[in-house]
């Protein structure tokens, strides 16, 4: 079950609208976000939920969104798995992904990182990658210049389709938090919800 759900990104009013913060973006426009009361914590913002498990019994999920930046996220993370006792088995990492198209979304276990830095610091400092992943596509640069192209905004058009986006990926958060994130692999290992361009 997953216990910890990360949602990576840059702490700063400068980042807040960048394809790397997608997560943060995701996670502040989520259905009870207003329930969430964040407070600083593991060097970042932590919050707690209580959802169903599958036993029908309430057991509390936490949040965390790192303020170290992204390539220091894996300390953050760490000194949550640590206080908390968990296992990066029970981690959810959610992330931009180069490697998948604009209105894509995937449920990933496990992994190569794609160069991703906040996903090579987790790995540095828990050791391991086998986490779980929830990755949003943001597609490609037709350019050589990742790095500005992962910290420049979203598009209007793009800023769209990730509202769209929204209640199903947010439907499938739920399911993973409520159940074996292994039942929801199959349908979600590579998912295209929207037409680029929308």
């Amino acid at each position: 079950m997953i216990s910890l759900v990360v949602f990576l990104g840059n702490h700063g009013p400068t980042y807040a609208g960048n394809r790397h913060n997608v997560a943060w973006i995701f996670a502040q426009n989520l259905s009870y976000s207003q329930e969430l009361s964040w407070q600083r914590k593991f060097r970042g913002q932590y919050a707690s939920r209580r959802f169903t498990g599958p036993d029908g019994a309430l057991r509390p999920v936490h949040f965390l969104k790192p303020e170290t930046f992204m390539n220091l996220s894996g300390e953050s993370v760490q000194e949550a798995l640590r206080f908390f006792r968990l296992t990066p088995e029970e981690v959810l990492i959610v992330h931009d992904e180069l490697e998948l198209s604009p209105g894509t979304v995937s449920l990933k276990w496990s992994g190569g990182l794609g160069g991703h830095n906040g996903l090579r610091s987790l790995k540095s400092s828990l050791g391991t990658a086998d986490f779980w992943r929830l990755r949003f596509g943001i597609g490609r640069p037709s350019h050589a210049d990742i790095a500005s192209y992962v910290l420049s905004d979203f598009s209007p058009d793009e800023r769209i389709m990730l509202a769209q986006m929204q209640h199903p990926v947010e439907a499938l958060l739920n399911q993973i938090l409520e159940d074996d994130p292994k039942r929801a692999l199959p349908e979600w290992a590579k998912k295209k919800l929207l037409d680029e361009g929308v």
